[in-house]
């Protein structure tokens, strides 16, 4: 929603998707309101769904001529134990943070060689390490960065730049969907330390694809993190992170 806000002066058409058609329509109520000339395509579509994903992707074959930018910023967590989790959940997760990316890509790249564009592919900071307690999630951020990387390289003679947002925490509602019943958010004081604004990540990531950035972690404290779990020995990261506190706890009663 807020990068469609923050794009709504610079586009003539823009596919919105979600799977709360309601909240799409009163977000494509306010574009309309914002920007007159803007044709607004809604899609009601549950990204987790291969059926869902078919039908999107068959609708964006039809879009008019013109630059495309793709935005892939839908995500979906679990904190808890790995082997406390449950299959439906874990191929949800999969398909949202990795199938979706994939195919999505695949679908608009070579409109994007051939007329122009973009992608934005939102992964996280937590792409440059491994979670206990968010097993999945931190693999499939990691896919993200590293297929946004090697799609970058494929497409750069063509003009076609591909950007990997790195944030760390950010306010959304991603947190609440992500935790467990019966666990704590797992959030710290650290973590709180850490936040980002959207506005940030936003603004942050249409620079940095216009100025065609492999990578971008937005605040100068996600990017020393960064660099720091780059930099670190494995062994030494493997001692931190299994010593760390733990990220989700089960509620005592």
């Amino acid at each position: 929603m807020a990068f469609a806000r923050r794009l709504v002066g610079e586009c003539a058409h823009m596919v919105l998707v979600a799977r709360r058609k309601d909240v799409l329509m009163e977000l494509s109520d306010e574009l309309r309101a914002a920007n007159p000339a803007l044709k607004v395509t809604v899609v009601n579509c549950d990204l987790s769904s291969e059926g869902d994903r078919e039908r999107l992707i068959q609708q964006l074959q039809i879009l008019p001529n013109g630059k495309t930018l793709l935005i892939n910023n839908a995500g979906l967590g679990d904190y808890g134990e790995y082997m406390a989790s449950t299959p439906e959940r874990n191929h949800q997760m999969l398909h949202v943070n990795v199938l979706a990316v994939a195919e999505l890509t695949r679908a608009l790249l070579p409109r994007m060689v051939e007329q122009g564009g973009g992608i934005i592919n939102i992964a996280s900071l937590a792409a440059d390490l491994f979670i206990p307690d968010f097993a999945i999630y931190a693999a499939s951020k990691a896919f993200v960065a590293s297929f946004s990387e090697a799609i970058r390289l494929e497409v750069r003679k063509a003009g076609v730049p591909v950007v990997a947002v790195c944030p760390g925490p950010v306010h959304t509602g991603f947190g609440d969907v992500a935790r467990r019943t019966g666990c704590t958010n797992g959030y710290s004081s650290f973590k709180k330390w850490v936040y980002t604004s959207i506005p940030t990540v936003v603004d942050g990531a249409l620079e940095a694809l216009a100025r065609n950035k492999p990578r971008f972690y937005p605040s100068r404290r996600i990017r020393l993190i960064g660099w720091l779990l780059r930099n670190t020995p494995l062994g030494v990261m493997r001692l931190v992170m299994g010593m760390r506190p733990r990220k989700v706890e089960s509620i005592q009663e």
